[in-house]
């Protein structure tokens, strides 16, 4: 039963039915559920406050935001800023949107590419989460890594020395 948690059971009932007719109306239907979704996320997060994230839609792109974070006070991110990317699927919020660092981000659970290791971003993903509450977690995550499971091995084994990787951290980071 755990499965269907992120399984909207008018959605999987309207996109089969849809299929089964070959009617493209189920299709923009769960898009414009998915805009409407979108659209209100954005009013949250710009009315939350929150300090230190914010995203926006990548020009008239609803489903391509681009994001903001600082780095959390008291961590060895502090003053600095990271862009990402934020692209959401057609099954949002059902399905994790692909969420990945643009500046280029030394971090344990960061790869060369910009991909995030998150559990919330990955199998842990509900639907109950919205972009406010990603861009939180991975400010979160930069000052608390998980070191069991790191994508980048060099940053992992950096982090115990923190006067060492910071010194690397803020070589190394292009603004």
């Amino acid at each position: 039963m755990a499965s269907s948690q992120n399984m909207d059971p008018a959605a999987a009932a309207a996109s089969s039915s849809a299929a089964l007719k070959g009617s493209e109306s189920g299709g923009s239907a769960a898009r414009s559920s998915v805009s409407k979704r979108l659209q209100q996320e954005l009013m949250t997060l710009m009315m939350s406050g929150d300090q230190g994230i914010s995203a926006f839609p990548e020009s008239d792109n609803l489903f391509k935001w681009v994001g903001t974070i600082n780095g959390a006070q008291g961590t060895v991110y502090e003053g600095l800023r990271y862009r990402l990317s934020l692209e959401f699927p057609a099954g949002y919020p059902y399905q994790a949107p692909r969420v990945k660092f643009v500046t280029s981000c030394f971090h344990p659970n960061v790869d060369e590419q910009g991909f995030i290791c998150l559990d919330i971003l990955k199998d842990k993903w509900s639907a109950l989460y919205d972009v406010r509450s990603i861009l939180l977690s991975i400010q979160s995550l930069l000052g608390e890594p998980n070191n069991e499971s790191p994508l980048n091995t060099t940053a992992a084994e950096l982090w115990n020395n923190q006067e060492a990787f910071k010194a690397h951290l803020h070589s190394t980071f292009q603004k």
